[in-house]
């Protein structure tokens, strides 16, 4: 028996819905999938602690274990140290070389976008030396791209990971429209800064565990010191604008900053070895670190001291309004995860705004979701810096 004659016509719809929604699915995972697969030069490194990069921390005494079978331990019992004592451990000197230059505008690419259309013309650039100096020269000079508009107003960006030297600046212009001033940072170990012996900005998150650590924390001290400047333009209301691994980064300098009380997070995530464990485009680290012997749950603890779930309390310290933006077939930062980094959110009392957009995380680039993703960060900072 089919039924009644008004339940026949429901069922039908939802099962339509249903299969519709299948459909669709499975199309933005194999979307999601051609785009995190098409580049050819991702490294497989092996799994070094790096313990070399603690050495120049806070909070460190130079006490180091003498064998390497005890710098698991070490490193777990520091994490937590850290976590206790994070003001200090992303505490800093304001650097003293400000300076803006212009120069030619330069693609730096790091894989299939190659072949993307550089904009000709020069850019103005803020440089300055980094208050958390590394091995590497190129890495230690800061760069911004700066896009200055009159007002009070401005906002930092910090791309994704393996980001090309363009990537976002199309927001700069948009963004002055509304007389809001953008600074688009380079993160530690991209565009200008790579290293030159690395085709991707590989250093930034890898199997060497201290140097991952070190590098979120130059991000957060880079990002602070981008603070400072802007309060000798005038710059009276700043906020920050960060997309995934950029989003990381974002959430430890504004949960240890209370300029930054305007926040965007465009992709975000609890731990950062979760989604180095269980995200497709990090694929290559997780087998160098699986092949060596690292578990999740030791990775988790390892990275611990950058990992935005062990800052809520901390970013709830002083008021802020934040949107957060995640995509519900993500395969690199999984919609799980990001739940739960709204759950820790809310659970700590934040003024937070979530929006899920329907897609996956690299085709959030895409058109038409960039346009989406574009129009709520664009509402949200006019709306609240």
């Amino acid at each position: 028996m089919l039924g009644s004659p008004l339940e026949s016509p429901l069922t039908f719809r939802i099962d339509l819905l249903t299969i519709m929604t299948s459909l669709y699915q499975k199309w933005m995972y194999s979307w999601e999938t051609r785009l995190t697969t098409r580049d050819n030069n991702r490294v497989v490194r092996p799994l070094e602690w790096g313990m070399e990069w603690a050495r120049r921390w806070p909070l460190v005494n130079g006490n180091f274990p003498a064998s390497e079978q005890h710098f698991e331990k070490y490193l777990h019992q520091l994490n937590d140290h850290i976590v206790a004592h994070s003001d200090e451990f992303f505490s800093y000197r304001t650097p003293r070389d400000f300076r803006l230059e212009k120069r030619k505008i330069e693609l730096f690419p790091t894989g299939s976008n190659a072949a993307e259309k550089v904009p000709r013309g020069d850019g103005l650039f803020l440089r300055f030396t980094s208050p958390a100096p590394t091995a590497c020269p190129e890495n230690d000079l800061v760069n911004a791209r700066w896009f200055p508009a009159e007002g009070k107003r401005a906002v930092i960006v910090l791309p994704h990971w393996n980001a090309n030297g363009i990537a976002y600046n199309a927001l700069g212009p948009l963004l002055n429209r509304f007389g809001i001033s953008m600074l688009r940072l380079s993160k530690p170990y991209h565009d200008i800064r790579r290293p030159r012996e690395t085709a991707r900005s590989d250093y930034a998150v890898s199997p060497n565990i201290c140097r991952t650590l070190d590098a979120a924390r130059q991000a957060v001290l880079d990002l602070r010191s981008c603070v400072d400047w802007l309060e000798s333009q005038g710059k009276q209301s700043v906020g920050v604008l960060g997309t995934s691994l950029g989003s990381c980064y974002a959430f430890l300098a504004s949960a240890h900053d209370p300029r930054l009380r305007v926040n965007v997070f465009n992709h975000a995530s609890t731990y950062m070895a979760d989604v180095v464990w269980t995200g497709q485009s990090t694929r290559h680290v997780r087998e160098g670190l699986e092949r060596d012997g690292m578990t999740l749950e030791s990775l988790r603890q390892s990275w611990l001291s950058v990992s935005p779930m062990a800052y809520f309390d901390k970013f709830a310290r002083w008021p802020k309004k934040s949107l957060m933006i995640y995509a519900r077939y993500d395969l690199t930062f999984l919609p799980e995860l990001s739940r739960q980094a709204a759950a820790g959110f809310r659970q700590h009392g934040a003024d937070l705004k979530t929006v899920v957009l329907p897609c996956g995380h690299y085709t959030t680039g895409e058109t038409p979701f960039k346009y989406m993703d574009g129009y709520h960060m664009i509402r949200f900072l006019v709306k609240n810096l």
